[in-house]
Formats: C-alpha cells, structure tokens, sequence
C-alpha cells in the first residue's frame, strides 16, 4: 500500500533546493528521535510498537473482542482525544459498526454535554451494554463524569455483582483511580504502556479493542504499521515520503509564514480521521508561540460556504489534500429520459470520477489563487493501509517537532485549561 506527495502546486513557491537546505536539520531530527535522545524521548515508545508491541497482549485483545462481541449489543467506549479518535478513525474508515455479528460501537465521554448523555443512556436502556473505559490517570472529566452516569446504569441494570462483568478498563498499569477500582472488583484491565502518549496510542490496546470488536483485523492494521515503519526509517528526504512531507510543512510554516494547514477531503468517512490529525498535530505542535493550526474541511459540502475563504479571504493558508485513489464504493450515473436536469452527458460516468475531476478543479482554482497545495494520494482504504496511514502520520508529526526544536509529545497547555476548570468547580 503505497502513500504517494505530490507538491506541484507548490512550484511556484517552493523549489527542490528549499527541501535540500533541510538535510542538515531532518538529519538532526532523524537522530534525535531514532536514538531517544531528543525533547520528550520519555515518550517515543510509538515508534517501534508496530514491531515490539507484546504478541501475547495483541491475542489477549483479540479474544477479549471476541468474547465481547459474543454478549453484546452495543460497545460503549468511554474517552477523550486519543483514548477514543484514532479507533473512531479506523471504524468509520471502514464502516464495521453494524456489521453481522458485531455489536454496534458508541463513543461517550468526549464532551460535557448532558443532552449527549441523555441520548445514550435513552439508546441503550433495553440492550445489553459492555463498556470499555480508556483513561490513563482517570481523573479526566469529560470520560469521568460520563462513566459515573453508565457506571449507575449498570450497577441499575445488572446489580453490582453482574456489572463488574460489563465493564472492560484500559488504563495505567500502576497509577491512577481506575487500576485499584478494576483490581478490587475483578474488572479486566488493558494497559496504556508508559512510553506511549495519548495521541500516539492508537496502535496500543486504546485503539486496538474497539477495533477489534468492530470486527477489523487488527493484526492486519499492525502489519500495515510494521510497513510503514520500514519504508520510513530512511533518512532520504528525495525516498522518503513521510519525512518530504514533514519538511514541506515546515517550509510552508517558517518560509512562506502560513498559519493553518486546511487538510482537505472528498469522502465524508475520512471526517474522523481528519479529527484525529488535528489532535495529533495541533497538541504536538502548538507550543511556544508557534506552529501550524490544522484545520479541516469536507469537500465539495464546503466548497458552499468555507470554498469561498479559502479562495479569496487571506493567503494565511496552504491545502493538504487527504486523495483516496480506489474508492470503497462506487455508482454509475444513470440515464434520465426527459434529462431535465440537463446531465445526461455524465450517463455511464463512475460518481468517483465526478469527484476526482472536482478534486482536480478545486485544487487548480486555490493554486491560481495562491494557495499551496501538497496532496496525499492514499491507495486504498483497508485495515493494512489504516495502520500504514496512522505511521505515517505519527512520524511525520514527531519529526515536524523537532524541526521545530519543541517538545511534541507532551501538551502543557491543555493542563491550563484543566487547572482553571476544576478550580471554578471546586469552588
């Protein structure tokens, strides 16, 4: 599975020899990561998961899934940011909720919001529930608050006794509130590994049990991963694909001083994943005053209403365009007899050619505009590719750090936040 760039549409702004000038400094970032010894090394265990993740842990994970998959209705996954993106990325990319023989796979706990709450208590009332609850330290409100509420449904539901067996944990191994909670009422528990941040995690049991209870093969998502460990290991920007596109944003940002990087995409089930980069990027890269603001947009729906910014508003941006190249689905244009729309010169025409050649003249239209553009042509969408495409990611965001020279794998800033917040609840 082959993630192609192509930066033609950034000719007239950026040249071969811009990228060259970075070897000096890729090869510094290359080192730093590959030998630990760069900003936040504590927390570079993602980079060699895809071949020294725990074999005996991954079969755990798939037969819990398969137990799971065997007693339930609906998968309840309580978490926030990484503890529950990267496994909504992977189930919508492939649409396994609701699959035969899968229970249907619901996130919780990644906002405040008592109507969202409602709404899932409301839904599950009647069916039989398991709950996986993903926090490291479990004390982040938003999954917190969420799982005191299924925590009463269940202890309702099935008595206290009977609901322990409802509930799967997946957390620190030694901190926090939820290991003593799993240990006293004999609850399973799945680790979150210590070198492994958040964002970083969806190659761990975080992302790898929902998954698996969707019925996506994991083994496959970490073959793909193991991939894209190997290809991206070389420290060749003119072969490696995952590092041209590290230094291409880094151009963008310290040359061409753009602010926000637009991915930009044409199948709505690509909405998690674009999610999912913005965390990835935007907690790794927002530091010290600096860094790109990612941001997304699902085209052609927003062609109608952002389309209009991106073309004329301020050149305070470039695109990155997220391509799949074969489709999970496709339509022939039918023939209308009265062709009262006036379309019937698209008779026989595949729906995803209609979208390339919209792709194409969207991407045009913002380079004449002055719009950089880098794309991201994707082969295909399968669980092999899934995990290639989170390695992908995950590096290029590690190397971008430290092109930066930031620490991109802690996020002292989102504490801020937290700190302000449980001080007004507490008073």
């Amino acid at each position: 599975m082959k993630i192609k760039i192509n930066h033609e549409l950034c000719k007239d702004w950026l040249n071969e020899k811009d990228i060259k000038n970075l070897i000096p400094k890729m090869t510094a970032a290359h080192e730093a990561l590959h030998q630990h010894n760069g900003l936040g090394s504590e927390y570079t265990g993602w980079l060699s998961l895809p071949e020294n993740h725990d074999k005996m842990e991954l079969m755990r994970i798939n037969d819990c899934a398969t137990e799971i998959r065997k007693k339930c209705e609906v998968f309840l996954v309580i978490g926030i940011g990484g503890s529950y993106l990267g496994a909504k990325t992977a189930i919508d990319l492939l649409e396994s909720d609701g699959i035969i023989g899968a229970p249907i796979v619901l996130f919780i706990g990644n906002t405040l919001s008592a109507t969202k709450i409602k709404q899932v208590l409301a839904f599950i009332q009647n069916k039989e529930v398991i709950v996986n609850v993903i926090s490291k330290s479990g004390k982040t409100l938003e999954p917190a608050l969420a799982f005191r509420f299924i925590y009463g449904f269940l202890l309702e539901k099935y008595g206290k006794k009977e609901a322990m067996k409802h509930i799967v944990i997946t957390t620190d191994k030694e901190k926090g509130l939820l290991k003593p909670f799993a240990l006293e009422n004999n609850i399973p528990t799945f680790e979150v590994p210590d070198d492994v941040g958040g964002r970083f995690s969806v190659l761990t049991a975080v992302g790898l049990l929902p998954m698996a209870v969707a019925g996506i093969n994991i083994q496959d998502i970490m073959d793909g991963a193991l991939e894209g460990m190997n290809e991206y290991a070389v420290n060749d920007i003119s072969e490696n694909n995952c590092y041209r596109y590290a230094a291409l944003r880094y151009l963008m940002y310290k040359k061409l001083q753009k602010k926000i990087e637009l991915f930009a995409y044409y199948e709505p089930n690509l909405g998690s994943f674009a999610e999912w980069l913005k965390q990835l990027f935007g907690e790794s890269e927002g530091k010290q005053l600096q860094g790109l603001f990612p941001a997304s947009v699902c085209n052609t729906t927003d062609l109608h209403s952002l389309g209009q910014y991106v073309q004329n508003g301020e050149r305070i941006l470039f695109e990155t365009t997220l391509w799949i190249d074969k489709p999970m689905n496709n339509l022939k244009v039918p023939t209308i007899p009265d062709d009262y729309d006036k379309l019937n010169y698209l008779t026989g025409k595949d729906v995803s050619w209609i979208n390339r050649m919209a792709m194409q003249g969207t991407v045009e239209a913002h380079y004449a505009g002055g719009i950089p553009g880098i794309s991201l042509n994707i082969e295909e969408i399968s669980a092999f590719g899934i995990g290639k495409m989170f390695y992908f990611f995950e590096k290029a965001c590690g190397i971008g750090g430290y092109l930066l020279e930031i620490n991109p794998f802690d996020q002292p800033g989102v504490e801020d936040y937290k700190s302000n917040m449980l001080n007004l609840l507490k008073r």
